[in-house]
């Protein structure tokens, strides 16, 4: 499993295209890359993503194309109306592109305070068999 470097908006704009006409309207909407960790298993690839301020049904993780994608929307804890504020959560997205090796109808993932776990099973390997021969 590698990860998949895809570019999440594509600037179509050049740093050189700016005039006085033109205006930005929006802010482009920026992702932060969550940190992962993968172990190896036997029977499986197990990744865990530490996902900080992010709710169960923000979270979707798809698979298309054989690409694992990871997209959450990180959120603070609303204690209260604050009165200055030095950072905000941002949205997550990471991609990775599968192998053949992985199973892709077994795979589970749990999410439990912040952390993502998502346990890749592998595609069983066909075991030897030995084929009885009958007289006849």
């Amino acid at each position: 499993m590698t990860e998949k470097a895809i570019p999440s908006v594509p600037d179509k704009r050049k740093s050189t295209d700016v005039s006085p006409a033109s205006e930005i309207t929006r802010e482009e909407e920026r992702f932060l890359t969550p940190p992962v960790d993968i172990y190896e298993t036997r029977e499986s690839l197990v990744v865990v993503a530490d996902l900080p301020g992010v709710e169960k049904d923000t979270l979707d993780i798809n698979i298309k194309d054989n690409i694992l994608t990871i997209k959450a929307k990180g959120k603070a804890a609303d204690i209260g109306t604050p009165i200055y504020k030095e950072y905000d959560l941002l949205n997550y997205f990471r991609q990775f592109e599968m192998t053949e090796e992985v199973d892709q109808d077994k795979i589970t993932a749990e999410f439990k305070q912040g952390v993502l776990t998502i346990n890749l099973q592998k595609v069983q390997k066909v075991q030897p068999k030995q084929i009885p021969v009958n007289v006849a």
